[in-house]
């Protein structure tokens, strides 16, 4: 069931036109995700997925078009407010975890919430709480090198979400594992999606990872051909 849309969406794109020189990479893509909405992008390789979820999260800027997050335009905020917009509404969750390696669990969770200076005793409780909720309250002091595969992504969603975003990508979460660490990563971001009424867009060619969402977004030549 699609959670039901407030009154304005957490994600808008209209109209995003992104070229790579002659190269058409996105072309013409408008869609919205409401709060607690799971959306897939899906398409074959080429298809402009990545390109899309850099431009949703202001890594990269369309030519042409708009994008909101909660109302902020992410297409055309300066550097410094696109940053401090990234730190508060934004998480994002990759293929390959980049966990900053010389950083303990609880202290690469906690990144986001010293870059909004949340104080201490406030971010040592929500790390604590999060680290208990994704499963790992007992491997709190490790590095992301003594960690396996799906302990480290467990540590990434739960970095993505230590500070309360209104949005997550996630970018292949689940290519990196095998198929039972897989399984987990995908139901534990279902719940803690459901949980946390965070809208999450999830890029994928993964059949298993699409069938958490509700719904899907097909991508081919940067055009959307089925939603």
């Amino acid at each position: 069931m699609v959670p039901a849309h407030s009154q304005s969406p957490v994600l808008a794109v209209a109209g995003v036109i992104k070229n790579y020189g002659a190269r058409r990479v996105l072309d013409d893509v408008s869609f919205t995700v409401g709060g607690g909405e799971r959306v897939a992008l899906t398409g074959p390789s080429g298809s402009g997925k990545t390109t899309l979820l850099n431009c949703l999260g202001g890594v990269d800027r369309p030519d042409a078009g708009a994008i909101s997050v909660r109302g902020a335009p992410v297409h055309a905020l300066d550097s410094v407010a696109l940053a401090r917009l990234r730190r508060l509404e934004i998480g994002t969750i990759f293929q390959f975890f980049h966990l900053l390696p010389t950083l303990t669990a609880a202290e690469n969770i906690e990144i986001p919430l010293q870059l909004i200076a949340v104080p201490a005793a406030e971010r040592a409780v929500r790390v604590a709480a999060a680290l208990d909720r994704v499963g790992l309250s007992s491997r709190s002091e490790a590095l992301p090198g003594q960690l396996s595969g799906g302990e480290q992504q467990r540590v990434a969603i739960a970095r993505a979400l230590i500070h309360r975003p209104g949005l997550v990508l996630a970018d292949e979460p689940t290519g990196n594992l095998d198929s039972a660490n897989g399984a987990n990563i995908l139901a534990l971001l279902r719940e803690l999606s459901d949980e946390t009424g965070t809208a999450l867009v999830l890029v994928t060619h993964s059949e298993e990872a699409a069938a958490i969402c509700h719904r899907r977004i097909q991508l081919r030549d940067g055009r959307i051909v089925a939603h």
